[in-house]
């Protein structure tokens, strides 16, 4: 038997033979308590970035080291995303930590938008959930590698082999073992590696000494057979490997690892690793396929647009490279009572304190002052950061989703490029907002903005019947928690309105519009624009306008074209149901006329927006609704879940038993789910539970539609 000591190093990451190469960029995603930050906090421990062991929900009250706010210990919840720096095999690995709630999933969007890979979390009883499917989503969108670890397998009802197939068919991935757990359930105790051919155990106090050894006898065969399986799932998606396998010699650990680090970088495949966080199990293992499988910073394609001086807008590769003008990246701040800490990628060149960068944004200079390296409550100076690194930028006059930029070497100029930022979720709920004491009003309104630059997904208004602050955001907990950290910030006791849903409007059938705006009094310059064309329902109700113009007859100059978009748009901010944005809408102007003197852009743009707003009042327009992805986890013993969800207007999409507990998945509307948490409680005595994830827009059935109008209107 070879017993292998825990892994320390003895540098901190980055600060010593620190090249690209060795560089991980990676973040840690999960549906809500599928063990995440519990995760981290062992790999933490691991690699000896702290030495005591934090719990999410620590008696103490310390908590887990990632969630370090009032709010997340309070809550036991991962709310703000928090990055740190390990170190593991010689490699420096930024790791961030991102919250599993769907209230925060701008935390998620906008971390996996900088990242290099991540580690996709699966709780080994639930598999796949809600949140799971749209984490899913958002690393398709960014591209990003990832490994799936299955977590909790010492938990009762573990069910590895369905889970595995649950990330198959609901997410679509090829999810490929590439260890086989020793025991399920109490009977967990390692891990069989099929690429060496061990078996792995975990012993010491804290699982921190690796046992590995030769594979017992009755492992022998499923192993063999699982080796098998992995090599020719991943020979048919890496060419070197397949030549390999068919010379009819045996692949080695070596081929075999590199051809899945290609196939996992190329977005083929997907290694799966078993474990048990809690229990200290499986998590070393995580970090070797971390380093093993998932790309460094030179191996990710990373594109900005570079504004031309006619206006028009060209791709420009990053290179990582440090001897280049820089190129970095502000993709979250945290507004502190000392000043700002912006999270910026480094995607080109080397950032220095002290150094001066341009933002295209604002078109102004701004001076580096601090960079610190990242990690909760106890950040570290730096002096530089290099070409794929991420760090922290503090005082920096930026915001979110900046672009920041040095200077060419040559000419002095500043490089002009933006990098694509990330999607923002629109807003679904909202609640009015007073202090209690009316001498509070302007610390409200600054505390308010402050929220806003750090999180873009919450959105401030004026409530317009009441006059009263309106916040808007993803979630009723999301708006719950700022209303917490006002008080425990900013010493602000607040009263929150009832919840409010954010509906939206549409077209359901095409109109034809004409109409002639002219305002001429003969005293001077006046107003004439005509505009004709059709509005039509596009069924893309995540989109607000798809504004075209066939116009071959030169009616309506090209000059004025945009100035019609802008009416259009304005047009369809309230429509004329609720006053809720109109989405789904097709725009297209196909003649127009014009007066030598009295056309102009104003003009055109007010023609446009009287002619759009009178067409959605024709088009038959229809009320939508938020419809939320509801999973309901209760035991099986428990009856009625069904008819609760039924009741509530929902539509149940199916159900699953996993031990002694089953899960029903249903579509309802969010106006329904409000009190939802009270009615489950009384359902199941306190022992189910329920998470919802944004699902899209549908039309309101029409008897409920009224109600809604007519209360609205009241």
């Amino acid at each position: 038997m070879t017993t292998t000591p825990l892994l320390r190093s003895p540098t901190v990451a980055g600060q010593s033979g620190q090249t690209v190469h060795t560089l991980r960029n990676i973040g840690i995603s999960a549906h809500v308590d599928a063990g995440k930050t519990t995760l981290t906090e062992r790999i933490l421990f691991y690699t000896g970035r702290i030495h005591r062991i934090g719990e999410v929900h620590d008696r103490d009250g310390r908590g887990a080291t990632m969630d370090s706010t009032k709010a997340e210990k309070a809550h036991g919840i991962t709310i703000k995303s928090a990055a740190t720096r390990v170190s593991w095999r010689d490699h420096a690995i930024t790791i961030i930590d991102t919250p599993g709630h769907a209230d925060f999933t701008i935390e998620v969007e906008r971390s996996l938008r900088v990242l290099d890979g991540a580690v996709f979390v699966f709780s080994a009883v639930e598999g796949v959930q809600a949140q799971s499917i749209a984490v899913d989503r958002q690393m398709r969108r960014h591209g990003v590698p990832r490994l799936a670890f299955i977590n909790k397998m010492d938990r009762v009802g573990a069910r590895p082999d369905a889970v595995v197939r649950d990330i198959r068919d609901q997410l679509g991935v090829l999810a490929v073992p590439v260890q086989i757990p020793i025991g399920i359930e109490t009977e967990f105790t390692g891990v069989v590696d099929l690429l060496e051919l061990r078996a792995i155990r975990f012993g010491g106090e804290h699982g921190e000494v690796l046992e590995s050894i030769e594979l017992p006898d009755h492992l022998v065969a499923a192993a063999q057979a699982a080796r098998e399986q992995l090599v020719d799932v991943v020979s048919r998606h890496d060419d070197a490997l397949l030549e390999a396998a068919l010379s009819g010699e045996p692949v080695s650990a070596s081929d075999l690892r590199a051809a899945i680090r290609r196939a996992t970088i190329a977005l083929r495949i997907v290694p799966v690793l078993f474990g048990s966080a809690f229990r200290n199990k499986g998590v070393q293992p995580l970090l070797d396929a971390v380093v093993d499988y998932l790309p460094d910073p030179s191996q990710v394609r990373n594109v900005a647009t570079a504004l031309r001086p006619d206006g028009t807008e060209v791709p420009v590769e990053l290179h990582t490279k440090e001897d280049l003008p820089v190129c970095a990246f502000v993709f979250k701040l945290d507004e502190g009572r000392f000043g700002s800490l912006g999270y910026v990628r480094v995607y080109q060149g080397t950032l220095e304190r002290g150094a001066t960068l341009w933002c295209p944004r604002t078109g102004r200079r701004l001076r580096v002052g601090r960079l610190l390296r990242l990690h909760p409550d106890d950040p570290t100076p730096i002096d530089a950061a290099h070409a794929g690194e991420i760090v922290g930028l503090f005082g920096g006059a930026c915001e979110s989703g900046d672009t920041l930029c040095g200077f060419d070497a040559r000419t002095g100029e500043p490089l002009s490029l933006s990098v694509a930022g990330f999607e923002v979720p629109e807003p679904v709920v909202s609640r009015t907002i007073e202090p209690k004491r009316d001498a509070d009003l302007d610390a409200l309104a600054k505390a308010l903005a402050r929220f806003t630059r750090e999180d873009p997904s919450l959105r401030v208004g004026r409530d317009a019947e009441s006059g009263q602050t309106l916040i808007s955001g993803t979630g009723v907990l999301q708006l719950e928690i700022y209303a917490e950290r006002l008080a425990d910030e900013h010493d602000l006791e607040v009263r929150l309105g009832a919840p409010q849903v954010a509906y939206r409007e549409t077209v359901t059938a095409p109109v034809e519009f004409d109409h002639l705006h002219r305002k001429q009094s003969g005293g001077g310059t006046g107003q004439y624009a005509g505009v004709r064309g059709w509005l039509r329902p596009t069924g893309e109700l995540d989109t607000a306008l798809r504004f075209t113009e066939t116009i071959r007859s030169g009616t309506i100059p090209r000059a004025y074209l945009q100035a019609c978009e802008q009416g259009a748009r304005e047009a369809l901010e309230a429509g004329p149901l609720v006053g809720a944005p109109v989405v789904g809408v097709g725009v297209e102007l196909v003649e127009g006329k014009t007066h030598p003197v009295d056309s102009s852009d104003l003009a055109f743009h007010l023609a446009t927006r009287d002619a759009v707003r009178e067409a959605v009042k024709a088009a038959q327009p229809r009320l939508l609704e938020p419809i939320m992805r509801v999973e309901v986890d209760v035991p099986s013993a428990f009856g009625g879940i069904g008819g609760s969800l039924l009741r509530r207007r929902g539509s149940i999409l199916g159900s699953e038993a996993h031990g002694e507990r089953i899960t029903v998945v249903a579509l309802v509307p969010l106006s329904e789910m409000f009190d939802y948490a009270t009615d489950l409680a009384s359902l199941t005595g306190g022992r189910g539970a329920h998470s919802m994830t944004m699902h899209g827009y549908a039309e309101v059935p029409a008897q409920a539609a009224a109600a809604i109008i007519e209360r609205m209107r009241a």
